[in-house]
């Protein structure tokens, strides 16, 4: 039975993990399985510098009486260096503001197959920037595409975990999930949840590790990240200004619709030079 007092999340907050092993020589992935590369000593700073900015963001931006009260709730992928950075990110935060924390496989990395020869990954990756970095499946692993099948269905559980309360969240209190992943998988989840286009995907640049990108429920009702960034951020995101002019409507806009939203793409796949048919009068 749906919870008929929804409490919807202030923030969604997708950050990727810190500097690990694998970011500064590709040839760990030789000898240690993806899912078990480390955080370097840089990247456990680099999350305890995060955890604490991610708290004064929200501290400083929760202004009413909900906002005092407000909590924060955890989704993070099972890989150990993203495990880790959760760890070193808590550290910013009080045990009371902590509601839980979830581990989510469906949030892992990208799959990139077995062990992995950094000589032929570097031709295997020469090939997907050719053949398209979404559909290119990596051999014995996965591609983009595959990626956006399970986010969607993680994001199907969250939207789930909301309308049921699972969060265990108090009216009173105002509700932040924080969801820390990996670059390629973060890109894939802003495209499901903003409809983007392969086409945009494709533009999108990488987070930075323990970057963190904030979307907040604007007055729309929808959510965007135009109230804690700015368009010159968004550009160096990659994003395009129909991307940014979307993400400033939603601030205080009018909300859009699926139907709506879809119609923005109409020029791509129709001419449509009459606005009526020719037998109107």
């Amino acid at each position: 039975m749906v919870n008929e007092k929804k409490i919807l999340p202030k923030r969604i907050i997708l950050m990727r993990h810190g500097e690990s092993a694998g970011n500064i020589d590709a040839g760990a992935y030789e000898t240690t399985p993806d899912h078990k590369i480390p955080l370097t000593e840089e990247g456990r700073a680099q999350a305890r510098e995060a955890g604490k900015k991610m708290r004064a963001l929200i501290s400083t931006h929760s202004g009413s009486a909900c906002g005092e009260n407000w909590r924060v709730y955890f989704y993070v992928s099972p890989y150990e260096r993203t495990r880790t950075t959760l760890r070193e990110v808590g550290k910013g935060f009080s045990r009371k503001r902590v509601i839980g924390v979830r581990e989510e496989c469906r949030i892992r990395e990208q799959d990139f197959g077995n062990f992995q020869v950094e000589e032929r990954m570097r031709a295997v990756k020469e090939t997907r920037e050719r053949f398209g970095r979404f559909f290119y499946r990596f051999p014995e692993g996965e591609s983009a595409a595959d990626v956006y099948d399970r986010v969607s269905s993680f994001l199907e559980s969250m939207w789930r975990d909301v309308d049921m309360n699972r969060h265990q969240v108090d009216p009173s209190s105002e509700l932040n999930l924080v969801i820390v992943s990996h670059g390629l998988t973060s890109r894939v989840f802003l495209t499901k949840w903003f409809k983007w286009t392969v086409e945009e995907f494709e533009r999108l640049n990488n987070f930075g590790n323990c970057e963190f990108r904030v979307m907040e429920l604007g007055a729309s009702g929808d959510y965007t990240f135009a109230i804690h960034h700015t368009e010159e951020e968004m550009l160096d995101w990659g994003m395009s200004k129909d991307m940014i002019d979307d993400q400033k409507e939603r601030v205080d806009g009018c909300r859009v619709t699926s139907n709506d939203s879809c119609s923005l793409h109409l020029h791509e796949y129709f001419d449509l030079l009459d606005v009526t048919d020719d037998d109107e009068e």
